[in-house]
């Protein structure tokens, strides 16, 4: 007789001082199937995920694996057990191979004259059924891993959960940096690991692939379990609604800017990359939300980052309400107005092991300074706090530490260091990736309200439904050119397609 379920979580819970971020949550996995498991940033999803990874222990509730109570001491312990786990952050050993990746901390060995030695052969042959004969993936075992693109890597962790052989494999965020193809190469890979009986956690913020993609569907709340149903009896509206515990009519807020002036030119910028972007002009009004789209390659992350001083021009111009300005690095960007959210909230917007309030004021610190040298802590909470109220961050306080928040809240936190400086241009690169819908709609509104305010806005989005519902102008890139410019009224998901596939 078939067992009915491979993994059960029972009444899962656990607190970390100033919150319980589970209580009495419950999961359910069946052999062979896709369980999608959703719920907004900071619902619990990721700690979840770690008690049953070993990473945290649980302080109340039962883990059942293939009908035995199980409680793993570590990441190695869940490993060996047939828990395997593809985390959102990838982390691998940037200079090493492929194939010593894959194989960390279990190389194969082959004795010589006594001694044990790694055997390469081996670690090469077995890397290479796995990725080329198994998951279709071209990539060559001997590539050193820093020279590989983030969905390139994906692959690579992925690779790394099949050579375990295990029974349960976690996908947090597994396609947040993938283009539609390799998402669709992906769920190749998911379907045949399924028809090989492996069971799969499935957890993402895109409706639409956890429709097209899973068998089950959980949804967590503020860390509590709110119910289990079939996807294909699910629609988009019901997710969002059990998410966020109401109906969310709008996904995008009412447009009340109305775009004054022309505030910034750029003029035929080129990138010393003679790879990169090139004869990039447009213009950027008062008030006014221009969006960027184009496909990954398509230079829109360097052409903002020149910009702003991060990268080289070899010619063009800027110019700031008809002066031109030189921009040589970001101290540069900062007076002329200029503010960057960067792209990787983790890697290049964050500072993990420091708190809200230094994140907040760390692009701003001469404000907070006395006699030049000394940091006025009072002056600088003052407006940590005054910016933690009027954009809603949910933190104990400006004193927790900036790791322990929910992506959305961290990312508000940057919004918040930015708008002190007092810009009047506004750079975003994809500013809700990796967010829920209702921090997204959070997020949204804080943009309106800031070109309602006459901020000048640039937003670089991947979302499609995202660049039509906020923009004004969209702007659509590719392969380094400008392809062409759409008003933002008669923008749909075809045009800009066709604008981004242009020059390809």
């Amino acid at each position: 007789m078939s067992q009915e379920y491979v993994l059960e979580m029972h009444n899962i819970s656990k607190s970390f001082p100033g919150v319980k971020a589970l209580d009495n949550v419950s999961l359910k996995l069946r052999p062979g199937s896709v369980h999608a498991l959703m719920g907004e940033n900071g619902a619990g999803k990721s700690t979840l995920m770690k008690c049953l990874f070993g990473i945290y222990v649980e302080d109340e509730g039962e883990v059942i694996l293939d009908g035995k109570k199980v409680q793993f001491k570590n990441a190695k312990d869940a490993l060996e057990n047939g828990i395997s786990m593809i985390h959102q952050e990838l982390h691998p050993v940037p200079h090493r191979s492929v194939m010593e990746n894959i194989w960390l901390g279990r190389f194969p060995v082959k004795s010589y004259m006594g001694i044990k030695l790694v055997d390469h052969k081996k670690m090469y042959d077995d890397t290479l059924s796995l990725l080329r004969d198994e998951l279709q993936l071209d990539i060559k075992p001997e590539t050193e891993v820093a020279k590989l693109s983030v969905s390139q890597i994906q692959g690579v962790e992925i690779a790394k959960a099949v050579s375990y052989r295990a029974k349960v494999v976690v996908m947090d965020e597994p396609t947040s940096s993938l283009t539609e193809t390799e998402v669709s190469h992906l769920f190749n890979i998911i379907r045949k690991l399924k028809a090989e009986g492996v069971s799969i956690i499935y957890i993402s913020h895109k409706m639409e692939e956890i429709l097209e993609i899973s068998d089950e569907i959980t949804i967590m709340r503020d860390g509590k379990y709110i119910g289990t149903w079939d996807s294909k009896d699910m629609t988009t509206d019901m997710i969002i609604s059990k998410m966020v515990g109401r109906d969310l009519t709008n996904r995008f807020p009412p447009r009340e800017n109305i775009p004054g002036e022309v505030f910034m030119k750029v003029e035929n910028l080129t990138s010393t990359n003679s790879k990169s972007f090139k004869d990039i002009t447009f213009e950027l009004r008062k008030g006014e939300i221009l969006g960027i789209g184009g496909l990954v390659g398509a230079q829109r992350t360097e052409l903002v980052e020149a910009i702003f001083g991060l990268r080289g021009i070899s010619k063009g111009k800027i110019y700031i309400k008809d002066n031109e300005v030189k921009i040589k690095n970001p101290i540069d960007a900062k007076k002329h107005g200029i503010a960057l959210l960067t792209e990787e909230r983790r890697s290049t917007g964050i500072f993990p092991v420091l708190s809200v309030a230094d994140n907040t004021i760390v692009a701003n610190l001469n404000r907070y300074m006395d006699f030049n040298f000394i940091i006025n802590s009072r002056k600088g909470m003052a407006e940590v706090n005054k910016s933690i109220n009027m954009l809603n961050i949910k933190t104990p306080s400006g004193k927790t530490l900036i790791r322990n928040l929910s992506g959305g809240n961290q990312q508000k936190v940057i919004f918040s260091r930015w708008l002190l400086t007092e810009p009047d241009v506004l750079i975003l690169d994809e500013p809700t990736r990796g967010i829920d819908v209702g921090a997204k709609y959070e997020i949204y509104s804080i943009i309106a309200e800031l070109a309602k305010a006459g901020k000048s806005i640039i937003m670089i989005s991947s979302e499609m439904p995202e660049l039509i519902g906020m923009s004004d102008r969209i702007m659509v890139m590719c392969s380094g050119k400008l392809s062409g410019i759409i008003d933002g009224r008669e923008a749909n998901q075809e045009l800009i397609m066709k604008y981004a596939t242009k020059f390809a």
